[in-house]
């Protein structure tokens, strides 16, 4: 047992037949192991060190100052921390539907404790009724190229329902344009992607852009990011740009 443990229950001994102080002690230790162990299940994946400057860099001129942002499919949730971090005027609500990735999720916000991170909700974005009624933007970052095209579909859905008018989307990772692939690499990435799952793959800029017009998006921007990437940004037709979403 790490000293840390052993040094925290002795400090708790009681005298002896102090059934209640026994019982406190025990129930203190029971707290330590458990945050000890959520905190152990704090994933990390490489290209978020790489990526996280350059997004953010992005997401500074994207985002409103205030208000919640819903990110979909935090994944390790290691961005999250770290948007939530370079931008307290904003609220960051990660999600996901794995539990590993929700556990993650946890052990980074528990780590860092930081005041506007929210616990993580699971959420499908096929799903017809999302845990998070209205959001100022939503953020989904290398999602829609390791997902059925039905997940894009439901990504884009979902933000029309919760958005107000003049909010925006956000989309980050690799995309064809014009049926082609814009680096070799990513040629390769979506073969790979392929031969795991034939559902997933790259996705052609041109059909995510077709989808979110038919749901009320107008694209504002491309930026080329590192690594041969995209950010996209839509945005919910209309002119007014509101902030400080209710909370659901």
């Amino acid at each position: 047992m790490p000293g840390g443990y052993r040094g925290g229950w002795a400090r708790q001994e009681s005298p002896r037949g102090s059934a209640a102080a026994l019982m406190g002690s025990i129930a203190e230790f029971e707290d330590v192991r458990e945050g000890m162990s959520r905190l152990s299940a704090a994933l990390t994946a490489p290209a978020v060190a790489r990526n996280r400057e350059p997004i953010l860099a992005v997401l500074r001129n994207v985002l409103p100052t205030r208000g919640k942002v819903l990110e979909i499919a935090s994944g390790t949730g290691e961005h999250a921390v770290h948007f939530a971090c370079a931008l307290p005027g904003l609220t960051w609500q990660p999600s996901d539907r794995d539990p590993q990735a929700l556990r993650s999720i946890g052990a980074h916000r528990d780590q860092r404790q930081l005041p506007n991170i929210l616990e993580p909700v699971e959420l499908d974005v096929t799903a017809s009724i999302w845990p998070v009624g209205l959001a100022d933007a939503v953020v989904a970052i290398n999602m829609i190229h390791i997902a059925p095209w039905q997940a894009t579909e439901g990504l884009i859905r979902g933000a029309a329902r919760i958005l107000p008018q003049g909010c925006p989307l956000f989309l980050y990772g690799p995309f064809k344009e014009g049926g082609e692939h814009t680096a070799p690499s990513n040629a390769a990435f979506d073969a790979d992607l392929r031969s795991r799952n034939p559902d997933w793959g790259v996705r052609d800029l041109g059909d995510v852009c077709e989808l979110a017009s038919a749901h009320g998006f107008d694209v504002i921007e491309r930026i080329p990011m590192p690594a041969n990437n995209l950010s996209v940004v839509f945005r919910k037709r209309g002119d007014v740009r509101l902030g400080d979403a209710k909370e659901d």
